[in-house]
């Protein structure tokens, strides 16, 4: 597990670096914040489409599904504002939540931030287990949101400071693989608990929510905080020790001095998110953004959350929505595998491109049987269609779970530098979960509306970010993370108009990088 690689380090010089024991186990302990978080989106499409569930908490959906059935569309069984919240609520909070984590991020460092995130999944699990009320399951899914919006901060920046260069892809992905076997398990867990009598397996998805909890919450409580956030919050010689423990080297000192003087420059910056806004860091911050948005009108989440009762609504029976739903679950879980193998080797744009013509075709043809097949009072999906929908949605969530899922949170959370990566973090996190709601909140009532039309909605919007990746977005892979600059931004066509010289000013001050022995500007 630890063969010795030299890593390409800042201002010239080689960072020497093993994967030793101790990244890999960090990495996977801190990636169970991913689990968690796929878990609670997995388990709110299979709960909301069990008939005991709906008949305690919505009985409105309960008649109109299961006694009235028949007399509404098809396309508008599910329709719901109510229903939209329960899935809802969970990203208001983590969006509220998200400006409170960038400021533990930066000031308690990411360890202390995961165990936050950790307490608050605890906390929402329980009250979700044991709602008697609309309220009570409401107050839970806050809760889960607050764990979300730490974790979503923390997770993706511990990732990728503490992993080597070389494989920083790979090991960042592995937050996105713990989200994709969350939806994975949270699909069996909920074709299990369907299954139990006396109408109380709903309780008990929610319950096992406290499983990835609880590992999120041990899992911060073992690792170390990473050599960047120890530098930036003043503890060198702590941070120079834990340098050493990850690289498995004594020969740390390149590395460690450019991480001192990018947290010096950090330290001159007293307004992060004002900091953001400067032009030299607006490619990071619309490339960001964008990303976020992007990944959000893919129409990912609305498959992914609302799964069950998306088959539920063409025609499939309550048993077999939830079992195609834990086959999408398990080819997400594969073809994060697929990103992992292949994002340091052929790259974020490559996978990104492709995966765009692979989501944008599956898209098409699944609305051209819809519109077919599927009518307002009709839902005659012959065997042979029906598995045709499910090989379709399998082919796009794969393409989604290699390229635009994962590459969302890596991207942005290697391309910031030192001094605005918490408020950019912050900003990423914001962003995706604010159109996270927003299509968790519309899609049933989109459906309802748009029909079949609602996937040719989302392969306009697969068209247009393609058409952004292949004008915009640059080449990240095996680029040293204080070297993005230098190396990346500098060298685009339309971004390096953005970059300043080798004087930069931070909040009003001037600072010259000609002092060092090496060249700072490389970290801006």
């Amino acid at each position: 597990m630890a063969g010795g690689v030299m890593v390409s380090g800042g201002g010239g010089s080689d960072f020497e670096a093993k994967i030793t024991p101790i990244v890999i186990i960090s990495c996977i302990m801190a990636a169970t914040g991913g689990l968690m978080f796929g878990y609670d989106v997995g388990v709110s499409g299979g709960v909301t489409s069990m008939p005991p569930f709906l008949r305690k908490f919505f009985p409105v959906v309960y008649r109109k599904t299961v006694e009235e059935k028949g007399l509404d569309s098809n396309y508008c069984k599910y329709d719901n504002q109510g229903l939209q919240l329960f899935t809802s609520s969970l990203y208001l909070a983590g969006l509220t939540a998200t400006f409170f984590a960038s400021y533990t991020t930066r000031k308690l460092g990411r360890r202390l931030t995961m165990l936050i995130a950790g307490v608050f999944f605890i906390a929402g699990t329980a009250f979700n287990a044991a709602a008697q009320n609309l309220a009570m399951l409401i107050v839970g899914r806050l809760l889960l949101g607050c764990g979300v919006g730490f974790a979503n901060q923390a997770v993706p920046v511990f990732l990728s400071e503490i992993a080597p260069t070389r494989i920083r892809g790979g090991l960042n992905i592995l937050f996105q693989l713990n989200v994709t076997i969350g939806i994975l398990f949270a699909n069996l867990v909920n074709y299990g608990t369907n299954k139990i009598k006396g109408g109380w397996g709903w309780r008990l998805s929610l319950g096992l929510a406290g499983i990835p909890a609880g590992l999120l919450t041990i899992g911060a409580l073992l690792v170390v905080d990473t050599p960047n956030s120890l530098i930036e919050r003043g503890h060198l010689d702590q941070g120079k020790a834990v340098l050493k423990k990850i690289r498995g080297t004594d020969n740390v000192e390149p590395e460690f001095l450019e991480l001192v003087e990018a947290s010096r420059i950090a330290q001159e910056v007293k307004h992060p998110f004002r900091n953001l806004l400067k032009r030299r860091n607006r490619p990071q911050l619309v490339i960001a953004i964008a990303l976020q948005i992007f990944q959000q009108f893919t129409g990912i989440n609305a498959i992914m959350f609302y799964a069950p009762v998306l088959f539920n609504t063409l025609g499939f029976k309550n048993d077999a929505s939830l079992y195609s739903a834990v086959i999408t679950g398990a080819v997400n879980v594969l073809s994060t595998v697929v990103s992992i193998y292949s994002v340091d080797k052929v790259g974020r744009r490559m996978l990104l491109l492709e995966a765009g013509v692979q989501m944008f075709l599956s898209q098409v043809v699944i609305s051209i049987i819809l519109g077919i097949k599927v009518t307002d009072h009709s839902d005659d999906l012959s065997k042979g269609f029906a598995i045709l929908v499910v090989v379709m949605v399998c082919t796009f969530v794969s393409a989604f779970a290699w390229s635009w899922g994962p590459l969302g949170w890596l991207i942005p959370s290697e391309t910031f530098p030192l001094e605005t990566r918490s408020a950019g973090q912050s900003v990423t996190v914001c962003v995706n979960l604010l159109f996270t709601f927003v299509i968790a909140q519309a899609f049933l009532s989109m459906l309802c509306h748009f029909k079949f039309g609602i996937f040719l909605f989302f392969s306009g919007w697969v068209l247009i970010m393609s058409c952004f990746v292949l004008f915009l977005l640059p080449e990240t892979k095996n680029v040293p993370i204080e070297e993005m600059t230098e190396r990346v931004w500098k060298q685009h066509w339309l971004w390096k108009r953005f970059m300043e010289d080798d004087d930069h000013v931070v909040d009003g001050k001037v600072a010259n990088n000609g002092a060092s022995g090496f060249n700072p500007s490389s970290q801006l």
